[in-house]
């Protein structure tokens, strides 16, 4: 059923006159006598009778014409419902607890007026996210995705740069020291349970400790952050790996320490991933909030080969 005719239909009834209702609609006296004629021939029934003064409403046409209201309005909520900025902006910030989350809530707290939804395709490698951000599943999608794997219609730009940390028990032998060398985390083991094959971060941790000979490994059961934080604690030897933006929390008793690494600091860096043209004013004002509140880099930073630097 053509919904401008129908639209046309409940003009001319609300108006009472053909001309009314073109002018309203901004169209010929011609083209609303034929919409009524192709709606009254689709329906097979007379919904408009012409009298001296104009119109009035048939049996047929005041039955039908509530019904007619109701469908106008549900096309106009579902029109409204995909408006550039009158939903959500759907953001993938992989985990809540990394520094994608952490800069998103951020922008929120700033411009708490803003509407979006943060959700987490954490099953998803970075392929897969930019692909869900092309399909619309999602608005958009940190990820650390090489230049030359960004599909067409993806619009890529490295916003986020996460300088690493050494995170380690008070009873580890680099526990108390202000800095650390990448280099120098050779021998020692470096944990970080959850990282599965084929995943960006799988590749950006194998890189990183080609890179420095380093340990790396994910062997065992991930039982969660929590579980980490007490296999540290309870440590002398064990270690990991977190974003300097990244939030965790422990108990006090744990007395974990966060340790930067510099000369040079490995970077972790999350590319802001959305469909190439997206006008969406959230995903704008985000995109401008990332730009003026990114922090600033060591100028010595590592990252692998294949990110864009």
């Amino acid at each position: 059923m053509d919904a401008e005719a129908m639209r046309t239909f409940v003009a001319v009834a609300e108006t009472g006159q053909f001309q009314a209702a073109a002018d309203e609609l901004g169209i010929s006296q011609q083209a609303v006598s034929k919409r009524i004629a192709t709606l009254e021939k689709h329906l097979e029934v007379t919904l408009l009778v012409r009298t001296p003064r104009g119109s009035r409403l048939s049996l047929d046409g005041r039955v039908f014409l509530p019904h007619a209201k109701k469908v106008l309005t549900t096309i106009e909520q579902a029109e409204q419902a995909v408006r550039p900025g009158s939903r959500p902006l759907r953001v993938d910030v992989l985990n809540r607890r990394i520094a994608p989350a952490q800069a998103v809530y951020r922008f929120y707290r700033s411009y708490p007026e803003m509407s979006l939804d943060a959700v987490t395709l954490s099953k998803e490698n970075a392929a897969q996210a930019a692909q869900a951000v092309l399909e619309g599943t999602v608005d958009v999608s940190f990820r650390a995705l090489p230049v030359d794997q960004v599909p067409s219609g993806i619009s890529a730009e490295r916003l986020l740069d996460g300088p690493l940390q050494l995170l380690v028990g008070p009873g580890h032998p680099l526990a108390d020291v202000p800095w650390v060398r990448p280099a120098d985390l050779a021998g020692h083991r470096i944990w970080i349970p959850g990282i599965r094959p084929g995943t960006e971060w799988a590749a950006f941790y194998q890189a990183l400790s080609e890179a420095f000979g380093l340990s790396i490994d994910a062997l065992g059961p991930n039982f969660g952050d929590e579980a980490l934080m007490d296999a540290l604690a309870d440590s002398a030897s064990l270690a990991t790996l977190v974003g300097s933006g990244d939030r965790y929390v422990w108990p006090q008793t744990h007395d974990l320490r966060r340790i930067p690494l510099r000369e040079p600091t490995p970077v972790y860096t999350h590319v802001l991933l959305s469909r190439t043209g997206d006008q969406h004013p959230v995903l704008t004002a985000l995109r401008d909030h990332l730009r003026t509140s990114r922090l600033r880099t060591p100028d010595d930073v590592w990252a692998p080969d294949w990110i864009d630097h």
